[in-house]
Formats: structure tokens, sequence, C-alpha cells
């Protein structure tokens, strides 16, 4: 799939015509918000736009849908709607309006945005992004010998310096952490608790159960105190570029390269999420816990 070439390119508003002051800052944001591989279509179909202009009116084309999608459809991925998805958004702005104003807009506007809507979900075919979403969607857990390997990727990524994502990658694998969770984190959260085989604990906040506390794996355990250093009372311990609270395609980033790192295929490694690991780390402690 077409990539930003700016291996710190993080927002679409740094595209030529969709700059601060160009575009709603909103709009921005929103597509900014979007999952990794869907950001990145995004990306790359407004850079093919011939025009700052035609990149502007696709911007907001693209923003106004996907507001409408996340209202009529919360659950539904930008990348798998339809025809039928796009017929509906049509009617509603053809009858009661999409926007904040909600007037509803004259036939051939609405022509037009379909056909930049068909415009983007063809490019997103054509790319191989949707047919990796199916895939992704459905993508078989890792294996012990792939986990382990893992585990030897997040050792290559703190190697490299990146201590962030090694342990964002270390504390998914080991405790199913959700994204919330790993954004939450600061060093109120670390606990020692006297004698035991893990002195140390870590409560994870963010989850949907609750604060849940886990023994600190010891590949961690160096993680840990490298961020630790230095960090202010309720700072986040893991941060993206520039201190940036990190988000789903930041870690799913730093997941991809932790397993690219430890000699995961890429077709294999370019399917992992977050949330494949969390679904597969608490089935294994349920089980462990069961009578």
């Amino acid at each position: 799939m077409t990539r930003a070439a700016d291996p710190d390119f993080t927002s679409v508003g740094r595209i030529d015509g969709l700059r601060p002051g160009q575009v709603p800052a909103a709009d921005v944001e929103l597509i900014d918000g979007l999952d990794p591989l869907t950001w990145q279509v995004a990306v790359a179909w407004l850079q093919g736009r011939p025009s700052a202009a035609r990149r502007r009116t696709c911007l907001r084309v693209l923003a106004s849908w996907l507001r409408w999608l996340y209202a009529a459809e919360p659950a539904l991925e930008p990348l798998a709607a339809t025809g039928s998805h796009l017929d509906a958004y049509c009617y509603t702005a053809l009858t009661t309006g999409v926007g904040p104003a909600g007037r509803p807009l004259a036939k051939a506007t609405v022509s037009g945005r379909r056909a930049v809507l068909a415009s983007f979900h063809a490019f997103a075919e054509a790319s191989g992004a949707t047919r990796a979403r199916r895939s992704a969607d459905g993508a078989p857990p890792l294996t012990p010998a792939e986990r382990r390997l893992l585990r030897g990727g997040v050792a290559r990524l703190a190697e490299d310096g990146r201590a962030a994502e090694a342990l964002a990658v270390a504390l998914l694998e080991a405790t199913g952490a959700s994204v919330d969770a790993l954004a939450a984190l600061t060093v109120h959260d670390i606990h020692a608790l006297p004698g035991g085989e893990h002195p140390l604990v870590l409560v994870l906040h963010g989850e949907p159960e609750g604060p849940v506390a886990y023994p600190i794996p010891p590949r961690a355990r160096p993680l840990l105190r490298e961020l630790c250093g230095g960090r202010a009372a309720g700072e986040p311990l893991i941060t993206g570029p520039h201190g940036r609270d990190v988000d789903a395609r930041w870690v799913t980033a730093a997941l991809t390269d932790a397993a690219l790192a430890a000699g995961l295929p890429r077709h294999r490694a370019e399917l992992l999420h977050p949330g494949l690991l969390r679904a597969v780390t608490v089935t294994e402690f349920a089980r462990s816990h069961s009578s």
C-alpha cells in the first residue's frame, strides 16, 4: 500500500493544501483519529488528488461521511462500508442534511459527494486495504512460538533506543492491556510488594473492568526504570513523538515494528493489532484462574 514517505508524517494536516488555517482543524483531527490502516489509505488518497483545492474538497467530504457513519453505524469500520451505506448517506443529505446546519443539499452537490466517496473506497480496494481489513478482523492469534519471537522484537526495539514502543509492546504481550490503559500509565501505578516471586506489580487503569494489577515481567522492568527517570508526578510513562499521548495507531505501529524486528513475515506483522493480543491474553488469564 502507498504510505507517506516521511517517517515523521503524523497528520493529514501536513499535506499541501490541508495545513492549519487552510481547512477546519476538526476535519483534520477526525481523519487523524482513524485506525492506522484507514488513516494510511486516507493519507495516500488525499495526497493523490490533483490540486490543493481538490484535496480540500475531498477532505471536507470524507469528514462529513465519517461523521454521518459514526452516528448511523457506530460499530462499523469505515473500510467495511458498502454501497448501501453510501446510498443512505446520500439520501440523508438530500432530505434532512448531513452537516451541523442540517439543511438538505442540492442533487448535484450530493452526486459530487458520492463520486468523491466512491473514489476513496475504490482506492482502498485497489490498494489492498479493504482485503487487509477483512483479514485483520479474522486474523488468527499469535502462536506461542510467535509470542516468544515478539519478545525478542521488544528487546531489539529497546536496543534501538525505542524504550516507549518496547515497553508498550512488552506490556501488551504480557498483560493484554488496552490502549487506554497504556496511555494512562504513570510512576504511581508501580507498586512494590513484600517478598514473593514478583515483588513489583503494575496497576493498569482505563480498563472496562476497572483497575487491574499484574506482576511486572522481568523484561519490562529495565524499560520501566528507564522511562520513570525524570518523570513528573502524573506524567504519562509511555508517550509518542514530542511527548504526544499514544493512541491505537501508535501502539499498532509499535507492535508491527516489534514483530518485524523479531523476524515475523511482513504480511503477518502488518495484520497484528492491540485487540488481537488483548483477546489472547485475557483468554489465557481466564483459563489459568478457572476452577
